[in-house]
């Protein structure tokens, strides 16, 4: 926020509503220094109380691109719809659109993979999209069921390690263990979950690695996606 007068300079100054947006963050600008006077800066700790992130499939391209800006700060672009974008089984073709516009942007980038992933075209697609293998780039969320983790995933795990790779690795156990309950519904049985989420922490034990967190879907609603 304390920089929000140089935030989208290309929009502000080609924009009809350009003239609106410094305004507005003048008047933000002047609100924050009345803080800072009053002895409420950014390192109080009623500031940084909570953090919210979003993140989302990178799918529909024409989305992504047109909320696309160039960091003036930084001289790097950033996708804006979201924190952190990730590609998945219909995205991650190596010389595929998607993989080529999560290469060009700056933020976190997720891969998802399933049984079907080969650990040499894991190895490639994180060299494509982290080239300089910075570290906090690359998550890899795994989703391939509790029997393919304990098979499937120390293969992943030796493939990126071999490669001097640096990735955080995430658990999805509800996309690999999705059902169609006999009313025709989609649904996931609890256990599955639970036993999937094991098994990633298990293999990580054994190969030595760092399991690095889990992907969930929550809802306070009455849905009927879990059993």
């Amino acid at each position: 926020m304390q920089r929000v007068t140089q935030w989208n300079l290309d929009f502000a100054q080609h924009s009809e509503q350009g003239d609106r947006y410094q305004e507005l963050a003048h008047r933000v600008d002047e609100a924050l220094g009345f803080m800072a006077a009053a002895g409420l800066t950014v390192d109080h700790p009623i500031m940084t109380t909570t953090e919210f992130w979003t993140s989302h499939e990178c799918l529909h391209l024409p989305y992504e691109q047109s909320l696309t800006r160039l960091d003036s700060t930084s001289g790097l672009y950033y996708d804006c719809s979201a924190h952190m974008l990730w590609c998945g089984e219909r995205t991650r073709q190596l010389d595929g659109a998607h993989v080529e516009f999560l290469r060009g942007i700056s933020n976190p980038i997720g891969i998802k993979v399933s049984n079907k992933m080969d650990p040499n075209e894991l190895v490639k697609l994180i060299e494509i999209l982290n080239s300089n293998n910075k570290p906090g780039r690359i998550s890899i969320i795994v989703r391939m069921g509790a029997e393919n983790m304990r098979v499937k995933l120390p293969h992943l795990i030796r493939a990126v390690r071999r490669a001097g790779q640096i990735v955080t690795w995430i658990c999805d156990p509800i996309h690999g263990n999705t059902i169609k309950a006999p009313c025709g519904l989609k649904t996931r049985p609890f256990d599955a979950i639970l036993a999937e989420g094991r098994a990633f922490f298990d293999v990580h034990e054994q190969e030595g690695s760092h399991p690095g967190g889990i992907h969930l879907e929550m809802t306070g609603q009455n849905v009927t996606e879990c059993i």
